[in-house]
C-alpha cells in the first residue's frame, strides 16, 4: 500500500521533563508500591542516589509517544521494551522513533501471540522502533507494534507540538 507513513521515517523527538511527581504519580498509577519509586531515603539505602521511574510508567510514555504521533485512530498492539540506565528526578527522558515495517494488506490481522483477530479489516500494522535516551544514557530501548485504519491512515497533526504538552 502506498501511504504516508514509509519505512525508516523518523518520529518527531519526544521530551519529557522526569520530575519526582511522575516517577511517584506513575508508580502509584500502576500499583508499584515498591519504596525506591517514591521513598528518597530507602531508594539511598538500598544503593541508588534517589528514587527512579519503574518500568510501567516508562511503557505508558512509549503508549503515549507513538499515539501521540499515529493519531486518536491508533491501536498499540503490542509494546515491548527494555530497561537500561534509570530515570531519576530531574532527568530529562528523550524518545526517539523509526518506522521498521509498514504492512498494509487489505486483509484481517490477528494479535500473533493470542491470535486473536483484530476488530474490523483494513487495517495497516506499522512497527516502530523506539528509544529514550537520558543524561546517564539509554533509557529504554523497544518496539511497539501499532494499526490504523486505511480510512484513517493520514498522518496526523498533533494539537501542539510534543513539547508543549504537558503530563
Amino acid at each position: 500500500m502506498e501511504g504516508p507513513y514509509r519505512v525508516g521515517d523518523a518520529l518527531p523527538p519526544l521530551e519529557i521533563p522526569v520530575t519526582r511527581t511522575l516517577i511517584v504519580a506513575g508508580a502509584i498509577a500502576s500499583r508499584d508500591y515498591q519504596d525506591v519509586h517514591h521513598d528518597a531515603e530507602l531508594a539511598r539505602e538500598k544503593g541508588s542516589p534517589d528514587i527512579f521511574m519503574n518500568i510501567l510508567t516508562t511503557n505508558g510514555l512509549v503508549g503515549r509517544y507513538i499515539t501521540d504521533h499515529f493519531g486518536p485512530a491508533a491501536v498499540l498492539r503490542k509494546v515491548a521494551i527494555r530497561l537500561g540506565v534509570p530515570n531519576y528526578p530531574g532527568d530529562l527522558l528523550r524518545l526517539t522513533g523509526r518506522i521498521t515495517t509498514v504492512d498494509g494488506g487489505i486483509r484481517t490481522y490477528t494479535d500473533s501471540e493470542n491470535r486473536i483477530p483484530i476488530e474490523g479489516e483494513n487495517h495497516t500494522l506499522i512497527e516502530v522502533a523506539v528509544a529514550g535516551d537520558n543524561r546517564m544514557g539509554r533509557h529504554v530501548t523497544g518496539k511497539v507494534t501499532v494499526t490504523l485504519p486505511h480510512d484513517s491512515c493520514q498522518p496526523h497533526q498533533p494539537h501542539r507540538s510534543h513539547h508543549a504538552r504537558p503530563l
